[in-house]
């Protein structure tokens, strides 16, 4: 029996609720998990239908993307969450999908502004989108230099990734985390739909105006300040 067989647990209902959320398409799509005493990772196997996905077939390497235990090719986007765990030490779980609404602000290259309560609920600001991947990069090791997309985007637009848990990837799609990886998963719908909102607000009103500073911040702090009130 492996070692391992909460992690690869934990990681296969992650990604069974991608599914049930319908955030992906066939199997595009991926989470994964980390250990962070054993510095390990948990990420589903590549190309893998979701019917067939068993615990046992959850692939475990360490930081670096390198096999610690599996019989299976591990998800083409590994190297992007090897750099995410490496780099970002508060991170317990990483979701990355091709759901509809996030993919089309990616690819219009777009940040997702804040235009109501919804999204004020998770983020003070808009949603980041990072610029299209220069050619040298996407010739050289590409899923590695999307973590170092990821991580340039946070800086150029100062941002903190405990705070603000999710990007788009300019022409890609989404990426998600947060302290597990059920977190990740719920901030990948989360952002599905706040996609989809901002979308159709602005086929209603094109014009439609950023929400106000007041109720971006009554709204995030009633659910995450130091008085917080939401919830049990």
């Amino acid at each position: 029996m492996s070692i391992y067989k909460e992690l690869q647990r934990e990681c296969y209902e992650a990604n069974m609720q991608l599914d049930a959320l319908k955030l992906v398409v066939y199997t595009f799509g991926n989470v994964s998990a980390v250990d962070r005493d054993k510095e390990i990772f948990a990420i589903k196997p590549s190309g893998v239908p979701y019917e067939l996905l068993k615990p046992e077939d959850i692939v475990i390497l360490d930081y670096d993307a390198n096999v610690v235990e599996g019989n299976l090719r591990p998800s083409s986007d590994t190297k992007t969450h090897a750099y995410l765990y490496k780099n970002w030490d508060k991170i317990g779980g990483i979701s990355h999908t091709h759901a509809i609404y996030s993919v089309a602000w990616a690819q219009a290259q777009l940040d997702i502004p804040i235009f109501g309560t919804t999204h004020a609920d998770h983020l003070t600001t808009d949603i980041p989108c990072a610029p299209p991947m220069r050619d040298d990069l996407i010739e050289g090791n590409y899923e590695y230099n999307t973590g170092i997309q990821i991580l340039d985007c946070f800086k150029e637009k100062d941002l903190s990734y405990e705070e603000v848990e999710m990007v788009l990837i300019g022409n890609h799609g989404p990426f998600t985390w947060g302290k597990n990886a059920d977190k990740a998963v719920y901030n990948s719908k989360v952002l599905e739909t706040i996609a989809e909102m901002a979308y159709r607000t602005k086929q209603i009103n094109p014009d439609a105006p950023r929400l106000k500073d007041s109720l971006i911040k009554k709204h995030y702090e009633r659910k995450h300040g130091k008085n917080a009130y939401y919830g049990q």
